[in-house]
């Protein structure tokens, strides 16, 4: 059963403009250590990046918690497989009150266009 459902489109210029102007802070504020780690080793990381600020924000909606932190959702990823949502802290305690069971990532970019769309799922 569907639990919730988030979308976000991030423009990746804007993002970029915004990691000028705020510098390393923003990253460190909006994005876990592995999350850096993962763009900082691609190319076009500013993108990779753009696009999990888009799959977070994307599933604040979802749970309906606008008040979960950035740090406290985390965009992973092993060799081989989909990314997929890992809950910390606040996030983690929102979905396992929600019913959170399974999460459902789907992650889009291409150079003009960030796209994140979040399934939460629940039930039996």
């Amino acid at each position: 059963m569907i639990l919730g459902l988030g979308i976000e489109l991030v423009d990746p210029e804007r993002f970029r403009a915004a990691a000028r102007r705020f510098g390393p802070r923003l990253e460190a504020r909006l994005f876990t250590p592995g999350e850096r780690r993962y763009a900082a080793r691609r190319r076009r990381g500013d993108e990779r990046l753009a696009v999990r600020f888009a799959a977070k924000s994307a599933a604040r909606r979802a749970l309906g918690e606008p008040g979960v932190g950035w740090r406290e959702i985390e965009v992973v990823g092993e060799p081989g497989r989909a990314p997929t949502l890992r809950f910390h802290g606040r996030a983690a305690r929102a979905a396992r009150a929600f019913g959170v069971r399974h999460t459902s990532l789907s992650l889009s970019h291409d150079g003009r266009a960030c796209l994140a769309q979040v399934v939460l799922e629940g039930g039996p």
